[in-house]
């Protein structure tokens, strides 16, 4: 037998994305029984199991895989007829799906946000926040912006932005604590740590006249979400070191002081992600061109 309906199809896309009918139902917006019933039929139609089934996770099978990798392909395809068509009358429609880290997207991010989609009213943003990076090739992400080096031969990039981390620190801190002089000082104050890709962020490296140096810091505050140890230093409750994208308007304010300036820190740039071999519709192209061009207007501080 043949598949009598294609948009069945999203129901084995989802479930292999998310590991469980519940959340290819919830992704798709129908009932877990409905996903379920769909996948059955699928399978019934076909003559072959898609997903080995347990309590726990589903697990596509040989033939499971076989169709996923088609119906993605056909999905592309009709993103990319869908993208043309739109092109061809001048205008961007449909929904980008954005990974951002999260005190970026506070910082920086969600006023061009605003002006992209003022600029582009058939658009939709989907924004995922968050300092744990999402899977770009599984997760439901048109483009993912991470800092740091890249090691995923899977991913196209496109650098953002050069920066680098700086540590810093509020007035009020500075008035009670004297301004590290050099990198071992820091090891007399409440450094403000936190998680990313799942391991903290506790030895900070610095250079100066080509010589590195590492401090093993430590601090009352760790947190998997680096925007808090961002408030936390605003706060006066320590000395944090992000990036100076992160922190470049608290400097222009004054709110936070950029602490060892004559020491060099490791190159820590932005880049867009997208998956190799997927095709970016314009409307991704178009956003990735548009943050391009904010990042470099900005004042080359960092």
């Amino acid at each position: 037998m043949k598949i009598e309906n294609i948009a069945d199809l999203h129901v084995l896309v989802h479930t292999a994305r998310g590991g469980t009918l519940t959340a290819a139902a919830r992704a798709l917006g129908i009932t877990p029984a409905a996903a379920s019933a769909t996948l059955k039929r699928l399978e019934a139609q076909l003559g072959a199991r898609l997903f080995e089934r347990s309590t726990r996770a589903m697990r596509l099978t040989p033939q499971g895989q076989t169709l996923l990798d088609y119906a993605s392909r056909a999905f592309e395809l009709l993103a990319e007829g869908e993208s043309l068509v739109a092109a061809d009358r001048g205008a961007l429609v449909g929904t980008v799906r954005v990974a951002a880290p999260s005190d970026l997207t506070r910082s920086a991010l969600l006023p061009w946000f605003d002006d992209f989609l003022d600029a582009h009213p058939g658009l939709q943003l989907a924004l995922s926040v968050g300092d744990r990076p999402l899977d770009v090739t599984r997760d439901e992400v048109d483009v993912a912006l991470r800092y740091g080096a890249l090691a995923d031969s899977r991913l196209v990039a496109r650098k953002l932005a050069d920066s680098r981390p700086v540590p810093c620190a509020s007035p009020a801190y500075l008035r009670r604590h004297p301004a590290p002089q050099v990198p071992q000082d820091l090891l007399q104050h409440n450094c403000l740590t936190f998680h990313r890709s799942g391991r903290r962020q506790r030895v900070w490296r610095f250079a100066r006249n080509g010589q590195w140096t590492e401090v093993r810091v430590d601090g009352d505050r760790i947190v998997d979400d680096a925007s808090l140890a961002r408030q936390w230093a605003l706060a006066g409750r320590g000395i944090t070191l992000k990036s100076a994208l992160d922190v470049q308007q608290d400097e222009a304010s004054g709110a936070l002081v950029r602490l060892l300036p004559d020491w060099d820190t490791e190159p820590y740039p932005l880049h867009a992600l997208l998956p190799s071999g997927r095709f970016v519709p314009a409307r991704v192209r178009s956003l990735i061109d548009f943050l391009a061009a904010k990042f470099a207007a900005l004042p080359s501080r960092h």
